[in-house]
């Protein structure tokens, strides 16, 4: 959105604007109330020369307002940085003084990699925005109007009274939705340049023939040849889209690395491999989560999209891994709180650290 957005603002719309948009935090009004303004009606806005630079401003969409909301978070990073550094400090540390750590301090272990990549990605990311920007749209004829309506992806959002908007069980929608509305807008557009590449062809061979297009157009009519014609959008295939990844990213140099990521919960749990358990039985469902889990994400994350279609048995593979993922985090988020009531005494031992420059923080 960045990209497609600044050649039309002068360079001045930055991530952090891509950020506020796609945040939902902009809105139009309507006689019922407010919708959603999506991060491709906003780019289609720019455009068009519905809306300008200034605009943007008086929208809200402006880094001094985005700066004065987030005083605070840049000093809340700050201190779960250096809170997460001395915790993955103190558990090297006890690695190394050969004391044991619990099952929470692995699980807390695990997901700090996961949260790495997020504070990397959404570092420049404005704080929660808990009033929107209800803006008025600019003038538009009834054809940009009727567009600008067709590229919302879902009305679950707007502020309008109607049923099932504004609740947080919508959150569950959004992420597949915005995946069907990707698609839904790539077959259409590809519906079109095929209409538009036959009409051409049309005209070319009604021109060779020194024929009219229409009675070309009337002709394979009448006599029911010519080729079928090309899908309206109202009858383009319906897909119910699970994950779809970014191509920009799937099919990059660092998918490797972000598979690794994507396996690292898993894997850390093992951490824990020699950690006392109350029983057996808990030891090795622990131990097997864990590779569940690794295995399970690396699968998934191999399939560049997954519907819900069957289209031979990789579907199935494609659908249970995502699920014995989430299962498999279910079961070790259960043994952590099970452990708890028989773990190690070793685990509450401390150690000395006069001998390290760490005491100094």
């Amino acid at each position: 959105m960045e990209r497609d957005c600044a050649a039309f603002t002068g360079g001045r719309f930055k991530l952090i604007h891509a950020f506020y948009v796609s945040m939902l935090a902009l809105r139009y009004r309507t006689p019922q109330g407010d919708r959603v303004i999506w991060p491709n009606q906003y780019t289609w806005l720019l455009q068009q020369g519905l809306i300008d630079r200034e605009t943007q401003a008086s929208w809200g969409v402006c880094v001094e307002k985005f700066r004065d909301v987030s005083k605070a978070d840049s000093l809340a990073k700050l201190i779960s940085l250096i809170q997460v550094s001395w915790f993955v400090a103190q558990s090297i540390m006890r690695t190394a003084h050969a004391l044991p750590l619990s099952q929470l301090e692995s699980m807390t272990l695990s997901y700090i990699p996961l949260f790495a990549v997020t504070y990397f990605f959404w570092w420049n990311k404005p704080k929660d925005i808990s009033t929107p920007s209800i803006v008025d749209l600019p003038c538009m004829h009834p054809e940009q109007k009727c567009i600008f309506e067709s590229m919302a992806v879902s009305n679950k959002f707007d502020n309008e009274g109607v049923d099932g908007q504004v609740t947080y069980w919508n959150i569950w929608y959004l992420t597949p939705r915005v995946f069907e509305k990707e698609a839904e807008d790539k077959a259409l557009q590809q519906a079109q340049e095929k209409a538009a590449q036959a009409a051409a062809k049309r005209a070319v061979k009604s021109t060779q023939e020194n024929t009219k297009p229409e009675d070309t157009h009337e002709e394979a009519i009448s006599t029911g040849k010519g080729q079928k014609p090309e899908a309206l959008p109202n009858e383009l295939p319906k897909e119910i889209i699970f994950s779809h990844w970014d191509l920009n990213l799937y099919r990059s140099k660092i998918w490797p690395v972000a598979c690794l990521f994507g396996a690292s919960f898993g894997a850390l749990h093992l951490i824990a491999w020699d950690t006392t358990f109350p029983t057996t039985a808990e030891l090795w469902l622990w131990r097997v989560a864990a590779f569940v889990s690794i295995f399970s994400m690396v699968i998934f994350m191999q399939f560049e999209k997954v519907v819900f279609h069957w289209g031979g048995p990789l579907t199935i593979i494609s659908l249970v891994s995502p699920v014995l993922y989430f299962v498999s985090h279910l079961v070790m988020m259960g043994l952590v709180f099970a452990a708890l009531r028989a773990e190690n005494p070793a685990v509450y031992d401390t150690y000395s650290v006069s001998a390290y420059w760490a005491h100094l923080l």
